[in-house]
């Protein structure tokens, strides 16, 4: 078989969470580039919009969905409209998260921890478990691509209820594979080092992100297209025998020994 139909989405519903910037927007295009239609979710509709316009004029397929990923029944509403619109949702992209203010453990409130759980953990986990019902329902195999972080295995100063919430999506996805591949729905994780965004631009630029750029062996953060290799294996039939795995894309930060 071609890598090219070893890899094509053609038929397939696919649904990206925090779909409105960042690692979302690129995660939208590489499916819909590969012929999934994409049902694109966030709070910030304008931008939801402006990206479905896009992929729609390179001859993709998407709808905007407006919802917040920790209520619970606007992403069942969510579901119901993508389904509505394109079938059954088959391949979920559960990317949308928040970042965690630069606190040290013992000043983490009791608000800034659940803020940052119910985001980063608790909507991963409920909204694969709609996404696995669903599918099951309709008789449907699938893939379900969670997003968790190089701070899953690795934790740095000022990030403890982040790296929680992302080691925790690791073995979340590890528990939601053991019940689900024989059914057909994988589950599986990427663990991306740092690439820039809207979110930590302004650190990553500072002196302090250039000191933290040179520990990377690849000497550089991440690309925009870096994630895709490793995200249309995990969506695609190309990954059809991979599941409870993650995947890390970090210019291999993370296996380099430090004295």
């Amino acid at each position: 078989m071609k890598a090219s139909d070893l890899f094509s989405l053609t038929g397939r519903v696919a649904m990206v969470t925090g779909a409105s910037s960042g690692l979302g927007i690129q995660f939208a295009r590489a499916l819909a580039d590969n012929g999934a239609a994409v049902a694109l979710v966030a709070r910030r509709a304008d931008r939801l919009a402006a990206l479905k316009a896009e992929i729609e004029a390179a001859g993709g397929r998407a709808m905007a969905i407006e919802a917040d990923v920790t209520d619970r029944a606007a992403m069942a509403r969510a579901f119901d409209a993508a389904e509505a619109a394109f079938g059954t949702v088959t391949i979920l992209v559960n990317n949308a998260g928040v970042a965690q203010h630069p606190l040290r453990a013992t000043e983490v409130s009791p608000e800034e921890w659940r803020r940052v759980l119910s985001v980063d953990l608790d909507a991963v986990f409920y909204n694969a478990q709609e996404a696995a019902r669903r599918m099951l329902a309709a008789g449907k195999k699938g893939s379900i691509v969670n997003i968790a972080s190089v701070l899953g295995f690795g934790v740095a100063k000022g990030t403890a209820a982040y790296a929680v919430a992302k080691a925790a999506v690791v073995q979340t996805t590890k528990a939601l594979a053991v019940e689900l591949a024989f059914k057909g729905v994988r589950v599986n994780a990427i663990a991306p080092g740092w690439f820039v965004t809207e979110i930590n631009d302004k650190y990553l630029e500072s002196e302090a992100g250039n000191a933290l750029k040179r520990e990377i062996p690849m000497g550089r953060f991440g690309n925009p297209g870096d994630l895709d290799g490793a995200l249309l294996l995990l969506a695609s039939d190309a990954g059809s025998y991979i599941a409870g795995v993650t995947i890390v894309v970090d210019g291999g930060q993370v296996v380099q020994i430090k004295g």
